[in-house]
This record gives structure tokens, sequence and C-alpha cells, in this order.
């Protein structure tokens, strides 16, 4: 059967440009997978991203400027925008009138390269902002920087999904208390993943979604290969064994999870 609903992925990548009709045609659907969020990560993604949106009708679009744009040359923030991220946030904004888009994202926060800190946090804070103001669900990258995130979220107290959750789980506690989903993809699967696991065991799994980030991060049988959606999967049987529960089940409520915080 399956039931895979992936709440975060590139498949506008270049990774994808070989085969990605034929993917998105007909091997995710024929794999099982029912729902995907498919996230921009500056404004030179977000034509590209809608136009996955509205051809396939399993995804939905989110789009936002991801923190690393303000390090990448190539970015438009930099590269058209010269750094300016709020010409480059008022650029994009009438996009979000589209129905195609259910989301805010990719935003967050990465201590994990050289970008900068301030411009980090005004840029996240500003497009948090935007989602109060649309009413929309945000998709969250945290990477590094749980001091100052977890700061604003508690501020914020944004809906959607701290995609790839990497904390505690006494910080997973309060975060899905005030009402977030955390996500889990490939890395669940990995022998080190001990925190996921006590994460997993420890929050209601009313807030658990699942997710591959692809291209990146896919999961053990099949990690170090160009991840989709369909290696959700692997995932899920993973999950299964943590929550004593057949992966079906999990993949059943997962998608629940997903379409009720992105409302689709």
């Amino acid at each position: 059967m399956q039931n895979i609903f992936d709440t975060h992925a590139h498949y506008a990548s270049r990774r994808f440009d070989a085969d990605r009709d034929a993917l998105l045609g007909q091997a995710l659907p024929a794999g099982g997978v029912v729902g995907v969020l498919e996230c921009a990560t500056h404004s030179g993604d977000c034509a590209a991203v809608l136009a996955l949106a509205r051809t396939y009708p399993y995804i939905h679009a989110a789009l936002g400027i991801h923190p690393e744009s303000l390090g990448e040359a190539d970015a438009p923030t930099l590269a058209v925008y010269q750094g300016d991220w709020k010409a480059e946030l008022a650029a994009i904004r009438p996009l979000f009138d589209d129905p195609a888009v259910v989301a805010v994202g990719e935003i967050g926060l990465d201590h994990h390269w050289p970008l900068p800190e301030q411009a980090q946090l005004d840029l996240f804070e500003a497009q948090l902002q935007l989602a109060a103001e649309l009413g929309l669900p945000a998709s969250i990258h945290d990477r590094e920087a749980h001091g100052e995130m977890y700061e604003l979220l508690r501020h914020y107290k944004p809906k959607g999904v701290l995609h790839c959750y990497s904390g505690s789980a006494e910080d997973a506690a309060w975060l899905t208390a005030q009402g977030l989903c955390l996500g889990f993809g490939g890395s669940v699967t990995y022998k080190n993943a001990k925190r996921a696991a006590r994460v997993l065991a420890a929050i209601p799994r009313e807030c658990a979604v699942l997710e591959t980030d692809c291209p990146y991060m896919a999961p053990e049988p099949v990690r170090g290969t160009r991840n989709d959606s369909r290696n959700i999967a692997h995932v899920a049987a993973c999950i299964g064994q943590l929550w004593d529960m057949p992966a079906q089940a999990v993949l059943d409520l997962t998608a629940a999870n997903a379409r009720r915080v992105f409302g689709v």
C-alpha cells in the first residue's frame, strides 16, 4: 500500500535534471508517494518550485530564503540583491498568493557554515513574521543554532515543522507542546541515531512527520545514493521498531500529521 508524505524535499535541485519528469510523474506515485512539500531556498528556486506544484497534484510548495543563501556567491541573495534580503523577500512576497503555496520555507538559522549571524537572525525573524501574517506554517532549518533558534520559536510560536530535528528529548517536549511538529529522515536509520530514538520515544506521535531533504540524507540501506521520497519507507520501518508498530501504520499516521500541519 504505502502512504508516503515527504515533508521536506528539493526536487528542483540540479541533481534531478536528468530524470525529474519520469521520477515525479511515474516513479514516485507508483512507489506509494502521496504528498511532497517542495521547499525553495531563495528567489531563484521559487519559479521551479511553483512549476512542480502546479504540474503534480501531490506536490505542495514552500517558499522562503534559506540562511545559506546569505553566503553563496551564486545565490540571488548575493548575486542579484547584493545581500539585500529585504528586497529579495519583497520580490517573492506576491508569490504567496498562489494557492499551491502552503508554507514559508525553507527558513531558519545555520551556524555550521561561516554566515553573517545578525543577517541570519534578522532574515529568519522577518520570515517568521511573514508566516504569522499569512497564517501559514513554516518549514524550519536549525543547524547548530539551538540557542537563538529556540529563543525565537518561544517568542513567535510558529506552526509547522522543525525539519531534520537534532535537539534533545527535553527540548522536543516543549517544542511539540507549543504546536510544532518535528521532522525525521534518513539520519534516524544511522547507527549513531540514539538521540533521535530518545526523541521519538518522548514526543506525542501526532507531532512526528517524515522527510527526505532529498537529494541528500538517504537512509540505510541506500545511504550515499541520491535520495528520493520512496526511501521514506526505510525510515518508517526503523521508527516502527522504536514504536512497536507496523511500518505501514507509521506511514499512515505521519501522512495524516503532515496533511494536518500543512492544511492539504
